[in-house]
């Protein structure tokens, strides 16, 4: 399963580096002012350019406050350079980032953060940059063998910090497609499952982005093997990435690779359009309620 519940590989204390408690104690900094001036978070991430939910996300420490953010917040909630100070430590977390991921999935992750292009098919759950916390939070608790809280929190910021790359511009290439099994399966409960099909429309309705759903009643499918993900690194050729109960496989192989274009090409095709899908989907989430 390419890129939705893996990782299930030992790794470093999520505390090891002091990374995460760096942005902890910074979104603490931020709560804290934020209070002070009598924002809320919706009118804070209104002033800096972002949504209340990731102004909530990087208050609780699980999303990474970008030096952009936090010149822009160090002016609105006149922090008097408090938060413009902490922008050095910030960019040097940002570039530890990406080695603390586990050893196997570290080239990918690192692939990805760089890429061009991302095309992902995904068949048993939401892919993972589409994922919400809470939705995140349910896959890595249900794993099995069981994970330990400090692992699973570890992950889930893992995951959402990797979410940033919808935040680039030039932004990337996006395309998406998912099994409407997907949409049926409420990994969480109900109301998980109603925010993160929310967070699906969301995504899909970006100008960047382009989401299928690739529906249960189709008589072809040129790709039940399983989950892959193709990515455009800066300045390579184009990589397939799968994952299967924690073993992955970059492929670099260009014989190989075009398979999976191929495959994915024909994927495309046969699912919906994303003005379709993104109507299935507003179904689906009617029919929750």
């Amino acid at each position: 399963m390419a890129d939705t519940g893996g990782e299930e590989r030992p790794e470093r204390p999520v505390e090891e580096d002091g990374t995460a408690l760096l942005f902890h104690s910074l979104g603490k900094q931020i709560k804290v002012l934020r209070e002070a001036a009598g924002l809320s978070q919706r009118e804070l991430g209104a002033a800096t350019h972002c949504g209340e939910a990731l102004v909530s996300s990087m208050e609780r420490g699980v999303r990474t406050p970008q030096p952009a953010f936090l010149l822009l917040a160090d002016e609105v909630l006149e922090a008097r350079g408090v938060l413009r100070a902490a922008i050095p430590d910030v960019e040097r977390a940002l570039a530890k980032a990406r080695t603390r991921h586990p050893d196997w999935f570290r080239d990918y992750a690192k692939a990805e953060a760089e890429a061009l292009a991302v095309h992902d098919y995904s068949n048993q759950a939401v892919p993972g940059l589409l994922q919400t916390e809470e939705y995140a939070r349910a896959v890595f608790t249900q794993r099995r063998p069981l994970l330990d809280e400090q692992t699973i929190e570890k992950r889930v910021a893992d995951r959402l910090a990797r979410q940033q790359i919808f935040e680039r511009w030039p932004a990337p290439t996006f395309s998406f497609v998912v099994e409407e099994s997907v949409l049926q399966r409420p990994i969480g409960g109900v109301g998980v499952h109603a925010h993160q099909l929310r967070q699906l429309l969301h995504i899909g309705r970006l100008r960047t982005v382009e989401l299928q759903v690739m529906t249960t009643d189709r008589e072809e499918h040129p790709s039940v093997g399983g989950a892959f993900i193709l990515l455009t690194p800066k300045g390579q050729r184009q990589v397939a990435y799968t994952e299967i109960y924690g073993h992955s496989r970059l492929i670099t192989d260009h014989e190989e690779v075009r398979v999976f274009a191929e495959r994915y090409g024909v994927i495309r095709a046969q699912a919906l359009t994303p003005r379709d899908s993104l109507s299935l989907i507003e179904k689906k989430l009617g029919e929750l309620r």
